[in-house]
């Protein structure tokens, strides 16, 4: 059986699935049953310093975007860090780390952006035991319009700059969760990394209005009339957390830097690709609150079973793996052709494929009298849309043409992958497989 204990920055769990700072880990009871279900670590969801409490809306609190079978695709919160007094939660983050040693325990924190206030409630949270801490430099809504949250994470001297107060005033392992409400996740990376952060988290949630009530002609969720822009999570957004992951991964100068990855972890395969692209453990919260906490058992019988046939015995084998492979689009090889291929057997004539191709792509799918469709290779490009539309998995592929082929498309001999050796048209002074 594959090894899933991980070792994040020092902090131990039994398996590579945390639960993110969010709802399901506000208080002891959620935490206590998301361990008792099996899950290796929680990060507390966010607490503020010790002053006016925060008020959370008495309304609805969250948006949705649902798939044609309402399957819930994308969240849409309007939710602020915790509302539960801090010494309360400080008392049963303490009661939790005693009575679950083995799990990681990290605790999110937001503070005013000012040395004192995170000089005072560091030691507060270094009192309970608990593993390390994760500073909050992404809530893009509610806490960034008081200076805090993604108000700090959007500017990298400010990522910077908090990041080494923390850690000149504390020992735990310090993690910076950063927004994906930037330009270049690098330079925010790039700015803790230079704080010294142990490691950082990624994706905190997307800037967001995901509906519009027509009879109120207001945002959804709406409070009396009125509504706001929140945050975005959930399967949606997994696409962009695995491009900023990989973005840092591959980046010079934050190679080697521990990422937590987040966005939209549904599944074990979810998170092999997360860790694949560099993350060294996931965090989830969109899934948990779809289905529940037992979902982490699936996660980790597939993640195991896919280590033990792919002959994985430890998460730090294929870690990392992928991001030599993530190219910038310049050093792609122009020599790589493929061709669209029908299967006859499998296809049900739905005619989605030749609509796509006919009118918005290359005409390349020819539909018969007897309604059978087949692919055109003169005109085909390869590029794969028929294969996204079709209903039926695997009734599309698309076949590599071996080098010696001739290229119906284009008349030319299909080169040698690696031979003759060009400037390369896309980036001149770089070089390419001969066309």
């Amino acid at each position: 059986m594959a090894d899933l204990s991980c070792d994040f920055v020092g902090i131990k769990s039994p398996n590579p699935f945390w639960l993110a700072s969010a709802p399901p880990t506000d208080k002891e009871y959620n935490v206590r049953r998301a361990f008792e279900a099996g899950w290796g670590g929680v990060v507390w969801k966010t607490l503020g310093e010790d002053g006016p409490p925060v008020v959370n809306v008495n309304g609805p609190r969250y948006g949705a975007i649902w798939g044609a079978d309402r399957r819930l695709l994308g969240l849409n919160n309007i939710e602020l860090i915790t509302d539960r007094p801090l010494e309360v939660n400080l008392r049963e983050i303490k009661s939790v780390k005693r009575d679950y040693p083995d799990r990681a325990v990290v605790v999110s924190l937001m503070v005013p952006c000012e040395e004192e206030a995170w000089k005072k409630i560091l030691p507060l949270v270094e009192e309970t035991g608990a593993d390390g801490i994760e500073l909050n430099f992404g809530c893009p809504h509610g806490m960034s319009e008081r200076g805090m949250g993604a108000a700090v994470g959007q500017v990298p001297e400010y990522v910077e700059m908090v990041t080494r107060w923390c850690k000149q005033n504390t020992r735990m392992p310090v993690i910076v969760k950063l927004t994906p409400n930037i330009t270049d996740i690098r330079l925010s990376s790039r700015a803790a990394h230079r704080g010294g952060a142990d490691a950082v988290s990624l994706i905190n949630t997307i800037n967001s209005i995901t509906s519009v009530d027509l009879d109120l002609m207001a945002p959804e969720p709406t409070i009396d009339g009125k509504g706001t822009h929140g945050g975005y999570c959930g399967p949606a957004v997994k696409p962009i957390a695995l491009n900023m992951v990989a973005e840092i991964a591959r980046d010079a100068q934050t190679r080697g830097l521990p990422i937590s990855g987040i966005g939209g972890v549904t599944t074990w395969k979810d998170a092999a690709e997360f860790m694949a692209l560099g993350a060294g453990n996931v965090q989830v919260c969109t899934a948990v609150m779809t289905y529940g906490f037992k979902i982490v058992q699936e996660m980790i019988s597939g993640l195991s079973a896919w280590m033990d046939q792919k002959g994985h015995a430890q998460l730090s084998d294929f870690v990392g793996m992928a991001v030599p492979n993530v190219s910038d689009w310049q050093y792609l090889n122009l020599n790589y052709i493929t061709k669209a291929e029908i299967d006859q057997d499998a296809c049900i004539k739905c005619g989605r494929c030749y609509a796509a191709c006919e009118d918005t792509s290359h005409q390349a799918i020819a539909m018969g009298e007897d309604r059978s469709f087949t692919v055109k290779d003169e005109e085909c490009v390869a590029c794969n849309l028929c294969v996204d539309v079709c209903p039926v998995e695997g009734c599309i592929t698309m076949r590599r043409l071996a080098p010696g082929e001739v290229d119906p498309r284009t008349g030319k001999v299909v080169p040698a992958e690696y031979g003759n050796w060009t400037q390369h048209p896309n980036n001149p002074g770089k070089t390419c497989a001969a066309e």
